[in-house]
């Protein structure tokens, strides 16, 4: 089996995992998508148990065997590895699992920055329940963040701001606004009051705050003066992330690819991509913008497929190859049900 599979490409992130078996050259032997594999959302057992799991499916698509060793080099790029603690305990327990021969695990953002920077080398920014980035510079030199939430200094999200404006507009500490009407109407309910008592009491699963974005973006686009604020509140978040990281990695005066993925950029709103440029490209004045638009698996597959390329750089038609046979509607195909 390892003649032929040369990376298992791991994508975990907290609400599902992608998982692709590629070969050296580029090949996609067999690609699924399936639950979280995330120690942060399910324990670590359940993690590791879900990605043998689908391994093994990975592996039965592509008409090879099953269960050992699936490949020699794996790259898990996983959401929660935000720590050293985090990532000993999580290096431990794949090892031990035998999944792959050789591993290297990432954060889920490095993904993210490899499945979209031209060069192989930039900054990534995630903006989606949460909000993180990661950097890695021409000479290798990286930048990473806490990603743990506002206890590590990061946003709250656009969704609890969005209900945040309209219960205050409502209650007179704040500026009126349509998000007084349109967050509420949003879940069948009339008042900003009703949308808080449908969650206090649980009625209304706190997770679906996030289907509150396009709500915001849609006022704002309405000309909104609050939704606006925090379409540039998030704005602001994605900048001062993305330019401490072209900081730190030393790229300022460099061509470097800024990558945006999470669902909060998905929509591709065209004034927050704006007023996101407009703040990087003060401080980086040559950095280019890129949406990702594929899935970070890919990025997972690079890392493993660079490990083995001569020179450690993959061959751009492995790369044109491996984008070509890994997408959305491919890992779809191969849904594993929970």
């Amino acid at each position: 089996m390892t003649a032929r599979a040369a990376v298992l490409a791991v994508d975990v992130g907290n609400s599902k995992t992608d998982l692709a078996l590629v070969a050296a050259d580029g090949t996609v032997l067999g690609a699924v998508r399936g639950p979280s594999g995330s120690h942060q959302a399910v324990g670590f057992d359940r993690a590791i148990a879900t990605l043998g799991r689908l391994s093994a499916a990975a592996a039965g698509q592509a008409g090879l065997r099953g269960d050992g060793t699936f490949a020699p080099i794996g790259a898990f790029c996983m959401a929660g590895v935000d720590t050293p603690r985090d990532e000993r305990r999580l290096r431990r327990a794949l090892q031990r699992a035998g999944f792959v021969d050789e591993l290297i695990l990432r954060n889920d953002s490095f993904a993210i920055l490899r499945a979209g920077a031209a060069a192989g080398w930039g900054v990534a920014v995630v903006a989606g329940s949460g909000t993180n980035a990661a950097g890695v510079g021409p000479t290798g030199r990286t930048a990473r963040f806490g990603g743990l939430g506002d206890i590590s200094g990061d946003y709250e999200g656009v969704g609890q701001h969005g209900l945040r404006a309209a219960v205050r507009g409502r209650d007179g500490r704040g500026p009126r606004t349509t998000l007084e009407t349109l967050v509420p109407a949003h879940f069948g309910l009339r008042r900003p009051a009703d949308l808080t008592d449908a969650l206090y009491r649980r009625r209304i699963a706190g997770d679906r705050l996030r289907e509150i974005p396009p709500v915001v973006y849609a006022a704002a686009a309405d000309g909104d003066a609050v939704a606006l604020g925090i379409v540039h509140a998030l704005g602001d978040e994605i900048a001062a992330l993305a330019t401490a990281a072209i900081r730190r990695i030393g790229a300022v005066r460099l061509d470097v690819d800024v990558v945006l993925a999470g669902g909060l950029v998905r929509s591709r709103d065209p004034r927050l991509l704006a007023y996101v440029e407009s703040k990087i490209q003060a401080v980086a004045r040559r950095a280019r913008i890129v949406v990702l638009d594929r899935p970070p698996v890919i990025g997972a597959a690079l890392l493993g497929l660079d490990r083995v390329a001569p020179g450690g750089v993959t061959a751009p038609e492995v790369v044109d190859r491996l984008r070509a046979g890994l997408n959305d509607e491919r890992l779809e195909r191969g849904r594993v049900p929970a």
